[in-house]
This record gives structure tokens, sequence and C-alpha cells, in this order.
């Protein structure tokens, strides 16, 4: 079955409901440029929830999604380079792009208007892509990563999205200054994750929540500096001006004044989680030449960049590993917040 060009097994929803259960299709088969992967896992992120249910409005069924994908090379394209068979790859959010735009010429796929999605996208060849809740993929050589050796695959899968979403813009805001001070709003897939780069570069990180039983974890197991209850205004104040950057990865609605006054001078807070409004006083960003910022994922060499930063620094996303049957009841998890912080589906030994 798992051969290139040929039927694939997945997991897919055919219809609103978001509801996945097993599913045979077709791979395009293995183009001069491509490799052909056998999937040994796939992280779970919140885009596989909004996608199936059609949260974004442009579902294509049946659907397969997944894009936090780790596994091996089986078979390569002709015109592959720098990979060969049995090394351990990712593969994240995109599978392809023009390749001559003027994002793609610097790496920044990501912002390619002819991009192609891992899961609910159009493919080279016409197909809509199916994503890693499956047993193998094909994909373009570019949009492949090697996981560097002795880094667990399971370990790897969350970075190929909730990683780079925080490590691409603490990255391009030069928040790897050791001694700066980060602010980091939300624990969960993506909020533990810039702890662990905040720490790894030497920042003094500072986590904010809702929820004090958070606390603990954030100190004691994420390695946090300390810890903030967001609702609670004394706390805050207390933080008045003491913070160089913010990453928000909070997607639920929550306002955004309190935190720009904890920034410095110049400070920079960048949004990666998407809550439904932004509202806040111009005045507190004017005062103080304060910023707000986006970003989404991020490049192809910014990927592998992170990926070998996190096995020189042993940087570990904390998992929970499921299997394939288990998928609805960790989707229902996700929508509670009740993981920590990211299931990682074990493909290789459940999906048969």
């Amino acid at each position: 079955m798992s051969c290139s060009g040929k039927e694939c097994l997945g997991w897919a929803a055919r219809d609103s409901s978001g509801h996945l259960s097993p599913y045979q299709f077709s791979r395009r088969a293995v183009g001069s440029d491509d490799v052909w992967v056998k999937i040994t896992h796939c992280g779970v992120c919140y885009a596989d929830v909004a996608f199936p249910r059609n949260k974004i409005g442009d579902a294509k069924y049946p659907m397969v999604p997944g894009h936090e994908i780790t596994g091996v090379v089986k078979e390569l394209g002709s015109n592959v380079h720098g990979f060969k068979v049995g090394d351990y790859v990712g593969i994240g959010t995109m599978v392809n792009s023009c390749q001559e735009c003027e994002w793609c010429d610097i790496s920044q796929e990501v912002h390619c208007t002819k991009g192609v999605r891992t899961f609910n996208s159009v493919d080279v060849d016409g197909t809509i892509t199916q994503g890693g809740y499956s047993d193998h993929y094909v994909v373009h050589q570019r949009f492949c990563f090697k996981i560097p050796d002795g880094y667990p695959l399971a370990s790897a899968a969350p970075l190929l999205c909730a990683g780079i979403t925080v490590y691409s813009p603490m990255m391009r805001h030069k928040m790897n200054q050791p001694g700066k001070s980060l602010g980091v709003i939300g624990v969960g897939g993506l909020g533990h994750m810039a702890i662990k780069f905040g720490k790894a570069f030497g920042l003094s990180v500072t986590v904010f929540s809702t929820s004090e039983s958070k606390r603990d974890e954030a100190l004691n197991k994420l390695g946090a500096d300390k810890f903030v209850v967001s609702s609670n205004e004394q706390q805050m104040a207390a933080q008045s001006n003491s913070l160089d950057f913010i990453i928000d990865t909070a997607s639920g609605d929550h306002p955004f004044d309190p935190y720009i006054s904890l920034l410095k001078t110049n400070g920079i807070l960048v949004l990666v989680g998407v809550p439904s409004e932004v509202k806040f006083s111009p005045m507190n960003l004017i005062r103080g030449n304060k910023t707000i910022t986006g970003n989404v994922t991020g490049g192809t060499q910014e990927r592998q960049e992170m990926l070998n930063f996190c096995a020189a620094h042993k940087i570990y996303p904390e998992i929970e590993v499921i299997p394939i049957e288990y998928i609805n009841e960790a989707l229902e998890r996700l929508i509670k917040r009740d993981v920590k912080y990211r299931f990682v589906i074990d493909i290789e030994n459940s999906l048969k």
C-alpha cells in the first residue's frame, strides 16, 4: 500500500462536523524533484480543527488534515540532492510554491501567492493536497527538512508548525540577545515553545496566563523566570515598562493596552495567536515608540535552522503521543485546551 503513485491510507473528514475516519486515496507519483516520505509521526495543530470544520470557509472534502509531519525517506526523484534513502525528515505547513517570486527568492515561501499548503490546497498536478494523518507523503525537496541525527521524530513533529511559528518572529525581531527580557502570553503549544526558545537564547522570560494553576509548570518545568496572573492588576502593574519583547500566543479575546504598558521604549509585541479583534489606544504605542506586529510560520531556511538549533540545544516540545484511533477525542481535548502541550500521532504504529 505504501508506495509512490499508489494508494495511501489516512483519516479524513467528510463534512463540516470535522469527524475523522479511515480513508483511502491516491498520492501523486514521485516527480524528479520530489521526496517520498514514509510518515512515522504527525503533530496535531488547531488548524486540524479549524479546516475540517470549515471554520476558514474553503473546506474541500474529503480532507485529511495534518501539517507537522516527520518520517523516513523511502524514494527520491532524479533531481533530488542533499537527501538519501533512510534519512529522517520533516514536512511542515507548505509543500510547494512558485519558487521564483520575490518571497521565494529570499526563502520566505510562506508569503508566496502560489504557495501550496500541506492539506486542503491545490497541488501542482491539480489534485487537492491531503495531510499527514496518513501513511506517506510526496513533497518537493525544497519543503523537506532534515531531522538532525539523534533527535526523536515524535518530538520533531510539533516544531514544523508550533515551533517555527514562534522561532521565526523571535529571530526576525532579534529576540535572541542574551540579557533581554521576553514576555510570553499563553502557555499552550506555541507558548511553551516560546518559553523554551527564550531560555535557550539567554532571555529573562515572564509568563502571563489567566490561570494560576499553570504557575508551577511554567516556572519549574518550562524554566520561566517569572509568572504573572494577567487578570491580577497588582501583579501586572509590578511589571510595567520591564519587557523588551512580548510574544502573544493567545487566540481568545483579551485586552492589549495592559500588555503594551509592560513594554520598554522601542519594545515589540508580536501576535501569533488569532483573537477575533485587536483594540488598543494609539497613544500607548506612540508613547515609547512601541510596535505591534504579526507573524505567520516561517520560510524553508528558518525551518532547517530551527531544527538544527533545537537539536544542538536539546530543546524538545512537551508532547502526548496518541494512536490515530484516538484522534477525534484528542481534537475535542485540544478545543478544551486539555493537552500539555502538543498531541503527536504515532502514525507508524497505529495506522495500519
